[in-house]
């Protein structure tokens, strides 16, 4: 059980309509808060990056390396929990594919009303507020978890079942495979694309924003549906009380 102000939090069940409700709330936080990112090209979210930096070193298309990624992504998580979840893998797909095109039409009106055309301090204050944002739409949708993006399916699925809740050091280690390949890609050829403000703010803070936001934003709603091939019995206890 969270505890928030010195007083335990009442614990209750949130219906199908709430847990929508929150959801659909969590992927306009997510969407505008990546579209920001991108349309202020000030540092992709290490991902992303690295998959930019892999199109630049093997000349295969962007496009195919995020769907590539994101299916191998999917494929770990079924071994870490050890099975195969079709209602899991199902909704990580149907995730990735409508989401992607909501980030670019945001992204798209962003640079058409003239986002970049404002001075250097504002974009980067708002690119800052993008990852707010998408550290505060993980939060939410992964304490749903209805469905989730397969990257951020990783961080909660590592999150629980070895690190007993703590958001901060999950989203490191989720980070790395992203870390090693911008790596590989800086070893080769001697520079890095994709990489700015908004990529370092993510990498020092994101996972922790997670945690802190899963005690203050919406401090009723806990992580439901953990699959028990996924959570330690000590990590139930904790429900993501760790930052």
């Amino acid at each position: 059980m969270f505890v928030y102000a010195k007083h335990a939090l009442p614990v209750r069940t949130h219906n199908h309509n709430e847990n929508l409700l929150y959801f659909m709330i969590s992927i306009f936080f997510n969407a505008f808060g990546n579209a920001l990112t991108v349309s202020l090209n000030l540092g992709s979210a290490l991902w992303t990056a690295s998959a930019v930096n892999f199109t630049a070193l093997t000349s295969i298309s962007l496009s195919i390396i995020l769907i590539a990624s994101g299916v191998l992504v999917v494929i770990i998580n079924a071994l870490i929990i050890g099975k195969i979840d079709w209602h899991r893998i199902i909704g990580n797909m149907i995730f990735m594919v409508p989401f992607s095109y909501l980030i670019g039409m945001i992204s798209t009106y962003l640079v058409a009303i003239g986002i970049n055309e404002l001075p250097l301090i504002v974009r980067v204050v708002l690119d800052i507020v993008g990852v707010c944002f998408i550290s505060l739409a993980i939060s939410i949708y992964q304490r749903v978890n209805l469905m989730l993006h397969p990257c951020d399916d990783l961080m909660q699925i590592i999150r629980f079942k070895f690190f007993k809740g703590n958001a901060t050091v999950a989203q490191l280690v989720t980070f790395s495979p992203p870390i090693v390949i911008l790596l590989i890609c800086w070893i080769d050829s001697h520079q890095l694309y994709a990489i700015n403000v908004g990529t370092i703010f993510a990498l020092l803070f994101q996972g922790t924003l997670v945690g802190v936001f899963d005690k203050t934003v919406f401090p009723t709603l806990k992580h439901q549906n953990i699959d028990h091939g996924q959570a330690s019995s000590q990590s139930h206890k904790h429900h993501g009380l760790n930052v």
